[in-house]
């Protein structure tokens, strides 16, 4: 896949072997009945939402804004750079 508009029309076993092939883990966050993880593909990122009480991955959102970026900003800590 080599594009958003690929991977947005790919079948679901398609997303997951790209997700876990041909792309870098960002960061995690969750609400009270989900769990999302985002990954960066190199051209766009992609975040993964899973649902505990069903046990699978309920939806993949690809995006290359910044703005849906902004829930994560709450866990990104720079404190490791000793600046």
């Amino acid at each position: 896949m080599t594009s958003i508009e690929d991977f947005k029309v790919a079948s679901f076993e398609k997303k997951c072997e790209h997700v876990t092939s041909h792309t870098t883990y960002l960061a995690t966050r969750s609400d009270e009945q989900k769990k999302m993880y985002l990954y960066h593909s190199g051209k766009f990122f992609i975040e993964v939402v899973y649902a505990p009480f069903l046990k699978r991955v309920i939806l993949f959102h690809a995006f290359n804004d910044a703005h849906n970026l902004l829930p994560y900003i709450e866990s990104v800590s720079l404190g490791d750079l000793k600046l």
